[in-house]
């Protein structure tokens, strides 16, 4: 638990600003999940579905241009995580992997989504293949944009978000985690203007409504004893072994300081089947990057 008090925030669609409600369009539904927390999720078209998974610090607005597109021929379920978007954000929950990826798999069973492709970036990696992982026969294909389920090294200045103290200063009451990703999490730094901005800091106005922000950072498994490392250390064994025969499009930005090419090569040894594309100039937010060469290669991919 991160904190003794019982807060719990949480941010409406109607609270957010016109301009990004144009953007983002459909107010959602809600899952109550353990604990009584609503996990808020947006369930658009019909079709093969297509589920969306987001990273820290983002949420489902990151697919907001996929959904517009790709609505039209699927059905698209993008999920705000507990803490995050549009969700409940708890101080009194654990904000750790294996209980994201329950909530997830709560959702997916809730849904009943059958033939999915799994759609992830960032921590939407370990926490989708998490639910892959628990319902395999529901997935039949894969899209991985910058992420990783394995241990790699992690950037210094992320490491230093999680310092007693100092990273609570820095995430929570300083809103740093959220705003130096919309500088550095991006190669094409004008496409962060306005509106698109102003939708990714909407449900953060506080620092209560950054708990999740925080405690992702936290449930990094840096640390052997770290009670996260071991979830994802099933997940390297367990990935390749379920899914090494599924149809795989990778999607990576080469730019990503986070989540270098370094990444991309381990994938490649654990989803040798995929397809790859790399963008030479977009970074970490790849989707925002290079969202007009995606969405018609994404779409071409799922019609084969």
């Amino acid at each position: 638990m991160l904190g003794d008090e019982r807060v719990l925030v949480r941010t409406e669609w109607t609270d957010l600003p016109a301009e990004v409600r144009r953007l983002y369009p459909w107010e959602g539904s809600d899952l109550v999940v353990a604990g009584g927390h609503r996990l808020h999720y947006g369930d658009v078209g019909q079709g093969r579905p297509l589920l969306f998974v987001h990273g820290n610090p983002t949420w489902s607005f990151l697919w907001r241009r996929y959904v517009a597109e790709l609505s039209a021929t699927h059905r698209c379920v993008a999920v705000d995580h507990l803490g995050a978007g549009l969700s409940d954000k708890p101080r009194d929950w654990s904000y750790r992997l294996a209980d994201h990826v329950a909530n997830l798999v709560a959702l997916v069973d809730r849904l009943d989504l059958r033939d999915a492709t799994l759609v992830v970036h960032d921590w939407g990696g370990p926490i989708g293949f998490g639910a892959a992982c628990a319902r395999p026969e529901r997935f039949t294909r894969l899209v991985v944009f910058n992420t990783s389920v394995f241990l790699e090294h992690v950037p210094f200045s992320i490491r230093m978000c999680r310092w007693p103290v100092v990273g609570e200063m820095l995430v929570e009451q300083g809103n740093a985690f959220l705003r130096a990703a919309l500088i550095r999490a991006i190669a094409d730094r004008s496409r962060m203007r306005g509106a698109v901005e102003h939708g990714y800091l909407a449900p953060y106005p506080t620092p209560a409504d950054r708990i999740g922000h925080l405690a992702f950072v936290r449930d990094i498994p840096i640390e052997p004893d770290h009670p996260t490392r071991a979830v994802v250390e099933r997940l390297t064994q367990d990935v390749p072994r379920l899914f090494a025969d599924r149809p795989t499009l990778m999607l990576w930005g080469d730019r990503d300081f986070v989540f270098t090419p370094r990444f991309l090569g381990r994938w490649k040894q654990l989803l040798p089947q995929a397809e790859v594309h790399r963008f030479a100039d977009a970074a970490h937010w790849v989707m925002e990057d290079a969202a007009e060469r995606i969405v018609p290669l994404l779409r071409g991919w799922l019609a084969r």
